[in-house]
């Protein structure tokens, strides 16, 4: 960087053997300048240098208004701190300002008209500084810039840039001297990547003005990218006043290109021949993506551009229009500088006026600002003129802070303010910290750059056909990650004119099952999707398909997982409970209770009932052919057992009958297990992403029947128990059973539509629910009273307390305790 530095150096100065010596050559007079205790340089583009330079403005042909503005805005700065004296009381700030004419040896011929203010020392060659210059603000170019701040390094000078965004300039070892007050281009890239991401972008144009600025930006955003797997299928350079071939060129690429995409990151005035030429081929279809350089830039607003860049989205300076200003403006002359007759002529030729006579022409020279100010307030280039603003205050508070009073320890005197040097006002700059008169906070990090912000600005139409620029987003770097980037809630207007997000992919999607396998030669963006083998599907993460298959997930309800603990725990708590109370009624089996109560068929119930809970089991677990067809086969057969024991409990309180064994249901179960038994199947239809392991009912006839026959037993005991409820109460044992068989039918009939609308292993987990549930109704209404007397209430367990002697019933009930 040195050497280029040098080497660029000796353009406009002859090789000499020291510093000092180069110093002695003449300087140029600055365009503008006031005189003060302390003196602060400032470099602006006033002018371009290359001659055949399409001119910005129609009417102001070679003369940047913009910079002009610039310019004016840090005289504004230096006259309000001046007038402020909660700021360098007593003590006056000047400036000297410098035209560059967009050139990089002229910048630096300038930075050494402001260095060569040193007093000069021919002893020794040795170079001193006088106490009242101490920063330079400036270049509008990072170029320029990256030039000037290395050539007068060694003077420890500071540099503000308010425009220069080249990351490159945040690197403190070779930049030591070097702060700004826009932010780095590192964090532009960054947004930019993170707003195409946002968007579902994955295929993108780039392109890039060929300079400092351009190319580290783009670089920068396209490491970006691809780090979020987003591809770029390519990237150019431009520059102003291309050759016409290479403009065609890239026309030409454009228009061949599959992305729909394009990111440019650029300078305004770089862009205007390529999007003349898209302009003249009708290249309208594009959604344009924009750096800070162009996408708010009142310059390429114009009809015929619009129609290029319509719906372009990108990042501006957060616009800020400062207090005061504009009135400042107003009061603009040209006799306000009256050694720079170029810079008069070019006051001339941009408002068409007289400077002798200030005779009308289309506009008077004293108007002509006032017509301006308003236009130049309201347009984006008031966001740079914020960060002019801001660099001169930056400086006045480091000196502020060293020419503060500071008590010496030993003599209680002041410290001489007339030896403060640069790099003391370097080393203050690193930790100035302060707030605007409108509410900014202003501070530089260790690589002396500023937080950045960004608008989000789209290109719109108002409805009366005027271009305008609308905020709808915000980057802020000094949110946590994940939460710098949001959108306001304005709608964006695209490409096309409607609310509809472009797509910019190279291929589409895969779909589920298939995975992608990328087109040889091309970026990963580009892929073919091939099918996944069976049982497999496309491996992904949030943003993007990847390139292999893996295994689905396989679904089933397992002992491990917490729904199965619940059910397991459940269903070993019923069988638990069941055997005691089987040993409860063992124990006092020759009291009235149990024996009243027909104790054959209690235990037997009781038996039905424990592998009514076990049979639960069966359903957890891995689907085999021996689970599936024990699980239904058993739960058939224990259901039937336990529903023919309460009807016989039924029948023998009714007409001491004892009900026979289910046999029917062994014979359409073993019926079942011989024509098409239940086997395990895996489920790949009910979910895309994984396979459900489960068991096919086999016949469906079977299953059923199987059902049907349990139903048919529990509403026929159901009838007869409420038939028998009014019996003696002491005796009657059917209102128990009339109410448990309302529980049980109460539980299947909710099971049914709870089977069918469960996926997965919660359909499994819905069947065990019913049959546990089924079987604490049996248990807890038939058993849970006669327990209740025999432990709690044992006076009444007697044949008195049972026998109603009134009751029509007595020879019965005599027969029956023999």
């Amino acid at each position: 960087m040195i050497a280029v530095t040098l080497v660029l150096l000796a353009v406009f100065v002859k090789a000499e053997d020291t510093i000092c010596k180069m110093l002695q050559t003449q300087p140029d007079e600055p365009l503008f300048a006031k005189d003060g205790d302390i003196i602060i340089g400032g470099i602006f583009s006033f002018h371009n240098s290359i001659a055949d330079e399409k001119p910005m403005f129609k009417e102001m042909p070679g003369f940047n208004i913009k910079e002009f503005l610039f310019a004016k805005t840090m005289a504004f700065a230096a006259e309000e701190i001046n007038n402020n004296s909660n700021i360098l009381p007593g003590i006056s700030m000047g400036y000297k300002i410098y035209d560059d004419c967009s050139s990089v040896p002229l910048a630096m011929k300038a930075a050494m008209a402001l260095v060569n203010g040193l007093e000069k020392s021919v002893t020794n060659f040795s170079c001193t500084k006088p106490s009242n210059f101490y920063a330079i603000i400036g270049m509008s170019d990072s170029t320029p810039t990256i030039a000037v701040t290395t050539s007068i390094r060694s003077y420890h000078i500071p540099v503000i840039s308010y425009y220069s965004t080249c990351a490159c300039l945040s690197k403190k070892l070779d930049f030591p001297t070097f702060f700004r007050t826009i932010p780095s281009d590192y964090h532009q890239s960054k947004a930019l990547a993170q707003l195409v991401k946002h968007f579902g972008w994955t295929w993108l144009g780039a392109l890039s003005s060929d300079n400092d600025y351009g190319k580290a930006g783009i670089a920068a955003f396209i490491e970006a990218v691809q780090k979020e797997g987003l591809c770029v299928e390519y990237a150019h350079s431009i520059y102003r006043n291309s050759p016409r071939e290479k403009v065609l060129t890239l026309v030409d690429i454009i228009k061949k290109a599959s992305s729909k995409v394009i990111v440019v990151f650029a300078i305004f005035s770089d862009l205007e021949d390529l999007i003349k030429e898209l302009f003249l081929q009708n290249v309208t279809s594009l959604q344009w993506i924009g750096s800070e350089g162009w996408i708010s830039s009142e310059y390429m607003a114009t009809k015929e551009n619009y129609s290029v860049l319509k719906g372009a989205l990108g990042l501006a300076i957060s616009n800020v229009i400062i207090p005061s200003l504009p009135d400042y403006l107003n009061d603009i002359r040209p006799s306000e500088i009256p050694k720079s007759i170029d810079l008069n002529m070019s006051w001339v030729s941009a408002f068409n006026c007289s400077l002798e006579t200030e005779v009308l022409r289309n506009i008077s020279c004293i108007e002509a600002p006032r017509q301006i100010s308003k236009q130049y307030t309201d347009v984006p280039d008031v966001r740079i003129a914020n960060n002019v603003y801001k660099a001169v205050y930056a400086i006045a508070h480091s000196l502020h802070s060293l020419f503060e009073c500071q008590y010496n320890l030993t003599n209680d005197t002041c410290s001489d303010k007339s030896k403060v040097e640069p790099w003391q006002v370097l080393e203050k700059l690193k930790k100035v910290n302060y707030t605007t008169s409108y509410g900014e906070n202003v501070y530089f990090d260790e690589n002396g750059d500023p937080v950045a912000k960004y608008d989000l600005i789209n290109w719109q139409k108002s409805e009366e056909g005027a271009i305008k620029f609308v905020t709808v987003g915000l980057y802020d770097s000094s949110l946590p990650v994940g939460k710098q980037f949001f959108m306001n809630n304005v709608s964006i207007m695209w490409r096309d004119g409607y609310n509809k997000v472009p797509k910019s992919v190279c291929s589409e999607s895969c779909q589920p099952g298939t995975r992608k396998a990328v087109q040889k030669g091309k970026p990963i963006c580009c892929f073919d999707c091939l099918i996944c083998g069976e049982g497999r599907n496309q491996q992904h993460d949030r943003y993007r398909l990847l390139d292999q298959c893996i295994l689905k997930d396989i679904e089933f309800l397992t002992f491990g997982e917490i729904m199965g603990i619940l059910l397991v725990i459940l269903s070993i708590l019923g069988t638990m409970v069941t055997l005691t109370v089987a040993t409860v009624f063992f124990k006092y089996r020759q009291t009235p209770v149990v024996k009243a109560n027909n104790s054959e068929l209690s235990f037997l119930l009781l038996f039905s009932l424990t592998f009514c809970f076990l049979c639960s089991l069966t359903f957890i677990g891995e689907p085999s052919d021996w689970s599936c067809m024990l699980r239904h086969t058993a739960f058939g057969i224990t259901f039937v057992l336990c529903i023919s024991c309460i009807l016989g409990k039924t029948l023998v309180v009714l007409m001491a009958f004892r009900a026979t064994l289910p046999a029917i249901q062994i014979l359409i179960c073993a019926l079942w297990l011989i024509l098409s038994p239940p086997f395990p199947i895996k489920n790949m239809q009910h979910y895309n992403d994984k396979i459900i392991l489960e068991c096919d009912l086999g016949s469906a006839v079977t299953f059923y029947s199987v059902l049907g026959y349990i139903g048919f037993l529990s509403i026929m005991c159901f009838i007869l128990a409420f038939l028998a409820r009014k019996l003696p109460d002491n005796f009657n044992e059917a209102k128990f059973i009339t109410f448990s068989m309302l529980i049980f039918c109460a539980v299947w009939l909710a099971f049914i539509p709870a089977y069918i609308s469960s996926p997965g292993k919660y359909t499994v987990a819905v069947e065990i629910f019913a049959i546990v549930a089924s079987s604490f109704g049996l248990l807890f209404c038939i058993f849970a009273p006669k327990c209740y007397i025999i432990l709690l209430k044992p006076e009444k367990n007697t044949k008195k307390f049972l026998v109603n002697l009134s009751s029509p019933n007595i020879e019965l009930i005599n027969n029956f305790y023999g």
